[in-house]
């Protein structure tokens, strides 16, 4: 028989490969040390715990557990959603609450609801690497907003609500990681959260939050989520997979009810539900374990090993090299000195056994190359230390 060439749609081309996932088969080979990945670290898990949740799980539920459920997601595990919102400091109502596959799911179906192609989203610059895959597939354009250490700055944001504007592009949503973002570690600070939601409100533009990182925090400080300040025009994103366990496959959504319901009809076309065993497991994660204690110890892990990469890149980064210095989550940008040659630098630094992700990733532009995300969630303390001194001899030979 003679094969013909596959005829796709032109937005086909416009899903490319996640600067992320491009190098993870690279950190898996021998001896390399990943500064690339935002993997948590599952050896803080309780596994045996977890292993009997699972065991009883089968045994005690296992028909339920094992068969369709509905759509919107189960109700046992959208009450252990709320015990989660809850401790953020939001109260979200059972029927404003969609379990979707992951917090990505979530991010791809607000988009295909509410993004035209040619839309303009307003993100971050830098912004989360997953976020502009799923707005470039959807064919919508992106358009991102200064930060700094205490998180987007309104006035640039004001400034570019009416650039876009001015184009004839509709804006369907801002789009923000607010705790501890990803690339960039930072936080929007209390006067700034305020600021953006009004801002938002006034211009009638709505925001999506995306907050995996939010309970992850070194401090004491109290970051209350966008959602807090305005449910009618705030969407949360929430997910398992920073708190428990990435591999369940499990997030979720708080939307107002009518949005909310528009977003489970899309579910059920993508996947009918999300993963019931993954539902299930969470849930009684949340209900049967002490699992605020376990997020506190995991935080108090990552706070050390984001002092140890801070103290690793003081003494090994080149004069004039800089870097964010979260509070919480997973990950730091360095930016490195005016004039430092970066062709070539993610293939020197895996030949020196080390990998991160370029900045240019995180910016739809392809800009700032001159950056690096580095994530110290993963590796040990040492590792790290010796990954930042890898990374530093690497950039020196290059110059």
């Amino acid at each position: 028989m003679t094969s013909h060439p596959l005829a796709y749609a032109a937005r086909a081309a416009r899903f490319r490969p996640s600067g992320v996932r491009s190098v993870f088969d690279i950190a898996m080979r021998p001896g390399m040390i990943s500064l690339a990945g935002g993997s948590p670290d599952l050896s803080v898990l309780p596994r045996e715990q977890v292993a009997e949740l699972a065991a009883g799980m089968i045994r005690g539920a296992g028909p339920d557990a094992l068969q369709y459920q509905p759509a919107q997601g189960l109700d046992g595990t959208i009450e252990a959603i709320r015990e989660v919102m809850r401790a953020e400091g939001v109260d979200a109502a059972h029927d404003r609450i969609q379990v979707t596959a992951g917090s990505q799911m979530g991010l791809q179906v607000l988009t295909t609801l509410l993004a035209d192609p040619g839309d303009t989203v307003i993100a971050e610059a830098p912004t989360y690497v997953g976020a502009l895959s799923v707005f470039g597939g959807l064919e919508a354009r992106v358009a991102q907003v200064e930060i700094d250490e205490h998180g987007m700055l309104p006035d640039a944001l004001e400034a570019t609500i009416a650039r876009v504007r001015a184009t004839g592009s509709r804006i369907p949503f801002l789009y923000t990681v607010p705790t501890f973002g990803n690339p960039s570690g930072a936080s929007m600070s209390a006067a700034r959260r305020e600021a953006v939601v009004e801002l938002c409100r006034r211009e009638g533009i709505l925001i999506v939050e995306d907050n995996p990182y939010g309970m992850l925090a070194f401090d004491d400080e109290h970051r209350l989520p966008l959602y807090a300040r305005d449910p009618e025009n705030v969407v949360y994103l929430g997910s398992f997979s920073k708190i428990f366990s990435p591999g369940v496959r499990v997030g979720w959504l708080a939307a107002p009810p009518e949005l909310r319901g528009r977003v489970q009809l899309a579910v059920e076309a993508m996947t009918i539900h999300a993963s019931v065993v993954g539902q299930v497991l969470a849930q009684r994660f949340i209900t049967e374990t002490d699992w605020r204690g376990h997020v506190r110890r995991s935080a108090d892990v990552y706070h050390a090993r984001r002092d140890a990469l801070m103290a690793a890149l003081d003494e090994h980064m080149p004069p004039g090299t800089t870097w964010t210095r979260p509070h919480g989550g997973f990950f730091t940008v360095v930016t490195l000195p005016p004039g430092t040659p970066v062709d070539g630098l993610l293939d020197a630094a895996i030949d020196a056994r080390v990998v991160y992700v370029p900045g240019s990733e995180f910016m739809a532009d392809g800009s700032r190359a001159d950056t690096l995300r580095l994530a110290y969630s993963f590796e040990p303390e040492h590792r790290l230390a010796e990954g930042a001194r890898r990374l530093g001899e690497a950039i020196r030979a290059l110059g």
